[in-house]
Parts: structure tokens; sequence; C-alpha cells
């Protein structure tokens, strides 16, 4: 990935980042409006709500779009991190299933002995 894909991603994840604080600013927004003494105005409730959820869409598909765009760029593709992992978590339940095994090969040898 060059470096000016990357500036232009990060800032589309900026202008994303922007758009998150105007919905929080909007639900504020709203939440004052609702707790007005003299009673919520249903104009500005439904101009904020309506701006809220043209926003969450954008950011919706701001992002699928930067999801998309990241998974052409694999930087960690010949990573066995994951594998190894998986490996060794493998291994340690093959132990615990072992020693419980042997811990019922005990029982067993202890109950023929007793008989």
């Amino acid at each position: 990935m060059d470096s000016q894909t990357q500036t232009t991603s990060l800032q589309r994840l900026q202008n994303v980042e922007k758009r998150i604080v105007k919905v929080l600013e909007l639900a504020g927004a709203v939440m004052d409006e609702l707790a007005n003494p003299t009673g919520p105005r249903r104009e500005s409730i439904n101009n904020h709500v309506r701006e809220f959820m043209q926003l969450i869409k954008d950011i919706q598909v701001a992002l699928r779009d930067e999801i998309k765009s990241a998974c052409d760029y694999r930087p960690f593709e010949k990573c066995d991190y994951s594998s190894r992992i998986a490996n060794e978590i493998c291994c340690k339940k093959l132990e615990y299933v072992m020693s419980q095994l042997d811990g019922m090969k005990e029982t067993i040898d202890d109950y023929h002995t007793a008989v």
C-alpha cells in the first residue's frame, strides 16, 4: 500500500470520526430538547433524528468501504502467529486429555488391586 493510499484512507477515517462526533452531538441535542422545561419541540427532534439516522448510514457505508479496501492489503498474510497459537492450544488440550486418561487408568488400576 503506497503512502498516497494510506493518507487518503486516514483522511477518510478522520472524516468518519468527525461524523461520529456529530452523531453524538445530535444525540445530546435531542436529549437537551427532551429535557426542555417547556417541553420538547417536535420539529426540532424530528430534524435531529433525521440527520442522526442519515449520518449513521453514511458512517456504515464509509466503514464498509474502508474495510473492503483494507482487505486488499494484507500486511500479515505471511504471519504464522495464528497457526502457532492454535497449535499451542491444541497441545495444551491434548496434555489435559492425557492427564485425565492417566487419572482414569490409575483409578481402574486401584479398583482392580482392591478387588
